[in-house]
Formats: C-alpha cells, sequence, structure tokens
C-alpha cells in the first residue's frame, strides 16, 4: 500500500521547485511559508538550494509526505 504523497519536490542544483499536491499541503503552505518571497511557477514555488533542505524537514515534521 503505497502512501500518498503531499508535496513533490523537483530540481537541483541551486534551485527546487516545491509542489503542494494535496489540500493539507497547501493550507500548510500558506500558513508556514511565505510564498510572496519566493517565485510561483505553475502551482507550486521555487526555493534556493539552501532553505529547500530544512523547509522540507519542516514539512515532514508537521506529517507531511515529501517525494
Amino acid at each position: 500500500m503505497s502512501v500518498p504523497v503531499d508535496v513533490e519536490v523537483s530540481g537541483g542544483g541551486t534551485v527546487y521547485l516545491f509542489t503542494p499536491l494535496t489540500q493539507v499541503a497547501k493550507d500548510w503552505v500558506e500558513e508556514h511559508v511565505q510564498v510572496a518571497g519566493y517565485q510561483q511557477f505553475g502551482p507550486g514555488f521555487a526555493v534556493d538550494h539552501r532553505y529547500a533542505g530544512p523547509l522540507a524537514d519542516g514539512m515532514e515534521a508537521a506529517g507531511l509526505v515529501v517525494r
């Protein structure tokens, strides 16, 4: 049985793209991330590589499934 993914992370190098896939993830991002400070890219937002790890860690600590 597979666990549904809440947030998909793609990219690498200097920029990562975080795409919230579930309403729970969208709500978490709205509450915890100042998306206005990030570059919107379709349904996701771009994050500098220095912040990608801590952001993913925070999402996982909140119970979100990040892939």
